[in-house]
């Protein structure tokens, strides 16, 4: 029986470290287009206020980079445990204790959470696919079907990271792994 409780741990920590990976590469890949919307940025305000010229597709373009660094970055960011929490109470805890928080936010708060998004965006994303969606301004990018799309991939990667989330909670939680007082994990 010990042998299929180890072969349960081995699978979750390899189902773990794929969930996370995925996360980690797409959120590094993805932090790359801030430089890039700070490039374009410069460039409209040097183009409007020097030359007197400007576009709304770069304006758009803008929009799109943040909204993709945002909605695709968020699984990095709760990887890397950048979301806003409330540390009065979180800090003072154990590792345990914080694992059991972390078990019990994720799977009662973010899951469903994001359910409601992914639920709520699917009909939103697939009308806007259906007439393929263009910018509403002259001049302006098009493809903004593919940018509400990024709601939907927004809520995957959510679940994706919070599936790592949980599964990082309960090796803590059963003394697989054990939680270093900085909130990083080591394997026993």
């Amino acid at each position: 029986m010990s042998f299929l409780f180890g072969m349960v741990w081995t699978a979750l920590q390899w189902i773990e470290k794929i969930a996370a990976g995925i996360n980690e590469w797409i959120g590094r890949a993805v932090s790359w287009l801030t430089l890039v919307m700070a490039l374009v940025t410069f460039v409209i305000i040097v183009l409007r206020k020097a030359l007197s010229m400007g576009w709304i597709w770069m304006q758009d373009s803008v929009l799109y980079l943040h909204s993709v660094v945002f909605l695709i970055g968020a699984g990095f960011t709760l990887k890397r445990g950048g979301h806003v929490r409330v540390d009065v109470l979180y800090g003072r805890l154990g590792p345990k204790r914080r694992a059991l928080v972390n078990l019990f936010g994720t799977v009662f708060l973010l899951m469903p959470m994001c359910w409601l998004i992914y639920d709520r965006g699917l009909p939103y994303v697939e009308a806007s696919w259906q007439v393929r969606e263009r910018s509403q301004e002259a001049g302006g990018l098009d493809g903004v079907y593919l940018l509400k799309t990024t709601i939907l991939v927004y809520a995957g990667l959510l679940v994706l990271q919070g599936l790592a989330v949980v599964i990082d909670s309960l090796l803590i939680l059963s003394g697989k792994r054990q939680a270093d007082p900085e909130g990083e994990e080591a394997e026993l």
